[in-house]
């Protein structure tokens, strides 16, 4: 063989060679199957930028723990009662009541389911009150400013969940423990007050969100409370609303959300004649009436 073609015969072997190696190592990372994998991310695992005792800055939801068995699901165009001062009155024939949870006996809500009514239990999830049992088990480090035109309830720290957790589900199960189908956690919308908090829109996002998985994890239905400005954003979470006054400040088409959910909204209006809200009330599909602000008894449905 000459050196001419002993030169070319080896050039040829190394580029097979080349070629050969080229073909092995175009295919590496690439499914069996033919489809790419995505590209991985750095090592770090993600944060999510929250402890105990703050907010999500998102104010996404928490990871939802097993719920009970289940909670009552109410329906729009319910009517109801909201009484939370004076004698009870069980004659009122209307499909809900709602009422404060501390000051309402087992026996009472149990004549009221007995009568076919669904009962929800009022709770003060957002504020601090000095007349309640278990006032001393709050403390002064989560307690603000006071809510102006009530004595004796201050507004409370809601990224202090580590604290305030297992004070709402004491309450929540004496709700479950006393017979009533769901809560109505009340002043959930202290960021939009002058709380003593610098409290957030992501906060209150949260601390709602948590507190619809409490309840929801203790078996009961729970109304978002006022908070309208927030209402699109919290209706997932929540199975009814209970609003104060939406017509008097131009708001009840917001809460329109929930209704186009199949989730009815308990409203009430203190000032004027119920011909005044009650069209809009109606258009809206909304189970509305005129209380007086002390929400003793009596009532004057649309």
């Amino acid at each position: 063989m000459t050196p001419r073609r002993l030169r070319s015969l080896l050039c040829a072997l190394v580029a097979l060679t080349v070629l050969y190696a080229a073909g092995c190592t175009s295919g590496h990372g690439r499914d069996v199957g033919g489809g790419s994998h995505a590209p991985q991310t750095g090592g770090f695992a993600p944060s999510n930028g929250a402890g105990l005792g703050s907010a999500s800055p998102s104010g996404s939801a928490p990871s939802p723990a097993a719920p009970a068995a289940g909670w009552w699901k109410p329906a729009v165009g319910l009517t109801w009662q909201w009484q939370l001062t004076g004698t009870l009155d069980r004659s009122v024939a209307v499909d809900v009541y709602d009422v404060d949870g501390a000051n309402t006996s087992a026996s009472d809500v149990a004549a009221l389911k007995s009568a076919g009514r669904h009962v929800i239990c009022y709770v003060n999830a957002g504020a601090h009150e000095d007349f309640r049992a278990d006032a001393k088990n709050y403390p002064e480090s989560v307690r603000g400013k006071g809510l102006e035109g009530w004595p004796g309830e201050k507004w409370l720290d809601i990224r202090r969940w580590d604290v305030l957790e297992p004070l709402l589900a004491a309450r929540f199960k004496v709700c479950k423990d006393k017979g009533f189908d769901a809560v109505e956690p009340d002043n959930v919308d202290g960021y939009s007050n002058s709380s003593g908090f610098p409290l957030t829109a992501a906060d209150q996002l949260t601390f709602n969100r948590r507190v619809a998985d409490l309840a929801h994890r203790t078996g009961l239905a729970v109304g978002l409370k006022n908070d309208v400005e927030q209402a699109s954003s919290l209706q997932p979470a929540f199975d009814f609303a209970v609003n104060e006054e939406c017509a008097r400040y131009d708001e009840c088409s917001d809460l329109k959300v929930f209704v186009d959910a199949g989730k009815p909204v308990f409203h009430v209006e203190y000032d004027g004649a119920p011909s005044s809200f009650c069209p809009q009330a109606r258009a809206l599909r909304f189970s509305s009436m005129k209380k007086k602000l002390a929400l003793d008894a009596w009532r004057e449905p649309c």
